[in-house]
């Protein structure tokens, strides 16, 4: 149980969702959208997540969406990451994204939920930074379409009012060859130490990592070394692993040292799978 009460509202539409949180913010109902509940139940037991209001967007129809339209893949923020590994579409995302949590956590996390969420890991946004996944937002403003490179740093830069209603990934990346592997410190179920997700365009190997820091992140300064095929391989990881963002993680799960030779001996693995290289 929560230690708080609140109101809850599911609309139907875009619009209805926007402005019923401009005006639930207007009379300080600290609204929250809402499409799987998990991270507000667990946050919320702990005094670390509050509202008077939800939003639950589950049911509004572009949040709902899994098709492919051209050539992209669209997937809405309201799917649960079981949805989308039964469905597998993007085989990527379906490795990373089934091994988050247990399968009963999974039919309940969504999509957007794991993406926008506060825990560290967020695997499930690995695939797209690789991909160059295109995001659709609505807000105040209306809808806008923007690379998800750019607007997740750190995580997703979202503005007052606003949520994430779709992701757009091009087949070319969906159909790339691709690694994605969790190492974990304890049980089958139990939290993250490191996942790495990469894929291969052209010649190009591509790395995004979550565990390592405080957010997932893809780091083209760190491809940049993992691609320089005139150094050896142990050269190259070493260079990538010297611009790891900071601060690297050091708790718990593993301490900062064990992280980065986690981290080495998969960075390792993704080159000879992807690449052909070894050391």
């Amino acid at each position: 149980m929560l230690p708080f009460d609140f109101d809850y509202y599911k609309p139907a539409t875009l619009n209805e969702a926007v402005d019923l949180y401009q005006y639930l913010d207007q009379h300080d109902k600290q609204p929250m959208f809402f499409s799987g509940g998990t991270e507000l139940i667990t946050l919320g037991r702990i005094d670390l997540a509050y509202t008077e209001a939800v939003i639950d967007i589950k049911d509004i129809e572009e949040c709902k969406v899994m098709l492919v339209s051209g050539d992209h893949l669209l997937l809405g923020s309201t799917l649960s990451l079981t949805k989308i590994e039964e469905a597998n579409l993007f085989p990527l995302l379906t490795k990373t994204a089934s091994e988050v949590a247990d399968h009963t956590a999974r039919g309940k996390i969504s999509l957007g939920g794991n993406i926008c969420a506060r825990i560290f890991y967020r695997e499930a946004v690995l695939p797209f930074l690789l991909s160059d996944s295109q995001v659709l937002i609505v807000g105040p403003e209306g809808k806008k379409m923007v690379p998800i490179n750019e607007i997740f740093q750190e995580q997703l830069q979202l503005k007052k009012g606003e949520f994430l209603v779709q992701i757009a990934t091009e087949s070319r990346y969906i159909a790339a060859p691709f690694y994605s592997f969790k190492r974990r410190q304890q049980w089958d179920t139990g939290y993250p130490l490191i996942t790495v997700a990469a894929l291969k365009i052209g010649q190009e190997v591509r790395v995004a990592i979550s565990g390592m820091c405080p957010f997932p992140f893809r780091s083209k300064e760190m491809e940049a070394s993992l691609n320089n095929r005139e150094r050896s391989v142990d050269s190259r990881i070493d260079e990538a692993l010297a611009k790891l963002p900071k601060p690297i993680l050091d708790d718990i799960e593993g301490s900062a040292k064990y992280r980065q030779f986690v981290l080495r001996n998969l960075l390792s693995d993704v080159l000879a799978t992807l690449d052909g290289a070894r050391v």
